[in-house]
């Protein structure tokens, strides 16, 4: 199993918030998604916002979370912006 921190975009205070919600691998990130893998660090941090959940599918796909298109961002962030009830 590898270190979460060999993922693009993944330091190891993020490895750390992802293996506290119990997503210990780049498998277990890659199987949970970017969306599921965010709320779970959202219940237990509720200060994680948008640029994590970029960070995450970034990581996911190996891209740097600022070279996601636009389309990716948008959809991103309509689903950060409905867990605010915004």
């Amino acid at each position: 199993m590898s270190e979460l921190t060999s993922m693009m975009n993944i330091g190891r205070e993020m490895e750390r918030k992802l293996i506290s919600v119990g997503i210990e691998s780049p498998e277990e990130l890659t199987e949970t998604g970017a969306k599921a893998a965010f709320l779970k660090l959202k219940q237990k941090y509720p200060n994680v916002c948008l640029v994590h959940l970029y960070t995450l599918e970034g990581a996911i796909h190996n891209t740097e979370y600022n070279r996601l298109s636009e389309d990716t961002k948008k959809e991103l962030k309509e689903f950060s912006d409905f867990l605010k009830g915004e």
